[in-house]
C-alpha cells in the first residue's frame, strides 16, 4: 500500500516538473528586449481580427518583422513573430503589421519591445586594466648559466649533426579567409536550416566588414545598412541573404561562389581587428 502511494507520489511530482519546464521553455521564446542587430520571437501571441500580415519594409524602418506561424485561436488568431531592432528605442510590432484583407488595424493591441544597445550606457572609455605585480627575478643567474649552455649544445648540434639530418619542412598553411568563414554560413541559410543564432552571425559579419571597407565606421547601423544594401558590390551577398530570409520564394539556384569573390582575399583575422576597431569607435 505504501509502495503503492509513493509511486504515485513521484508520478504526480514528474508530471508537475515536466509542465512547469515546459512553461518556463515557452515563457523563455517570448522575448521583448534584444541588443541591436540580433533577432528574437515572440510566440503564440494571440491578437484580435482578421489575418496579419508584415508591413511593407522601407529602407528607413529601425524594425525588421516577420510572421512565422498563425494558427486559429477561437474567435482570433494566435501568431508566432520572429523580430529585430536596427537602432536602440522602444518600438510597437502591432505599428509594422497590416492586415491582409486590407481592412482597418484599429482595436489591436501594442506589442511593445526595447532594443538595447550593444555597450553599457555609461561605456564612454576603455576599462582600467588591473594592476599586476612583477614577476619575481629569483635564479637570474642560473636561469643565465643554463640558457648559455643550452645555447652551446644548440650550436654544436647545428653544426655537427643538423646537416646529416635536414627534414623537409612542409609550407605553411595559408591563413583561413573570410570567404572561409562565411561559406558555411551562407550554405545553412540558402538551404533554410540555419539557426537564429547563425542568421544573425551572417548578417553582423557581412555589415562589419563593409562598414570598414566603405568608411562607414562613424554612421548610426541602420543608415550603414542601407548603404551597404544599395552599394554594387557590396550589396550583392547581403541583398541575397534577405532574400533567402524574408522573400516569400527564395531563389535556389544562386552562385554562391560568385557572391563569396570579393571575401577571398581577406583574411577572418583582418576581421577580427575591423570589429574590434569600430566597437572602439562606438564608444
Amino acid at each position: 500500500m505504501m509502495r503503492s502511494l509513493l509511486r504515485c507520489v513521484l508520478s504526480c511530482l514528474l508530471a508537475v516538473t515536466c509542465l512547469l519546464a515546459q512553461d518556463d521553455a515557452g515563457q523563455a521564446k517570448d522575448t521583448r528586449e534584444a541588443t541591436v542587430g540580433m533577432r528574437a520571437r515572440i510566440m503564440q501571441h494571440v491578437i484580435e481580427g482578421s489575418e496579419l500580415v508584415p508591413a511593407p519594409v522601407t529602407n528607413e524602418s529601425p524594425i525588421m518583422l516577420r510572421v512565422l506561424a498563425t494558427w486559429p485561436h477561437g474567435e482570433h488568431l494566435r501568431y508566432d513573430l520572429e523580430w529585430m531592432g536596427y537602432e536602440e528605442g522602444e518600438f510597437d510590432l502591432s505599428k509594422y503589421l497590416v492586415r491582409k484583407d486590407g481592412s482597418s488595424m484599429d482595436g489591436v493591441k501594442p506589442i511593445e519591445v526595447e532594443v538595447l544597445s550593444m555597450l553599457p550606457v555609461d561605456a564612454f572609455e576603455p576599462s582600467e586594466l588591473e594592476g599586476k605585480a612583477a614577476e619575481r627575478l629569483d635564479g637570474y643567474k642560473a636561469t643565465t648559466t643554463l640558457f648559455w649552455w643550452l645555447w652551446g649544445l644548440g650550436f654544436v648540434a647545428i653544426l655537427f649533426v643538423g646537416r646529416k639530418w635536414q627534414i623537409k619542412q612542409a609550407p605553411p598553411k595559408p591563413k583561413p579567409t573570410l570567404a572561409d568563414r562565411l561559406r558555411p554560413l551562407v550554405q545553412e541559410v540558402a538551404s533554410g536550416n540555419a539557426e537564429t543564432s547563425q542568421k544573425a552571425e551572417l548578417e553582423r559579419l557581412l555589415v562589419a566588414f563593409w562598414r570598414s571597407r566603405l568608411d562607414l565606421g562613424s554612421v548610426r547601423a541602420v543608415e550603414a545598412i542601407v548603404a551597404i544594401r544599395n552599394h554594387d558590390e557590396a550589396g550583392a551577398l547581403l541583398r541575397q541573404v534577405e532574400a533567402w530570409l524574408h522573400a516569400p520564394e527564395p531563389p535556389k539556384s544562386i552562385d554562391v561562389a560568385g557572391l563569396l569573390q570579393p571575401y577571398r582575399h581577406v583574411t577572418a583575422e583582418s576581421l577580427q581587428v575591423t570589429e574590434s576597431v569600430l566597437a572602439g569607435g562606438s564608444n
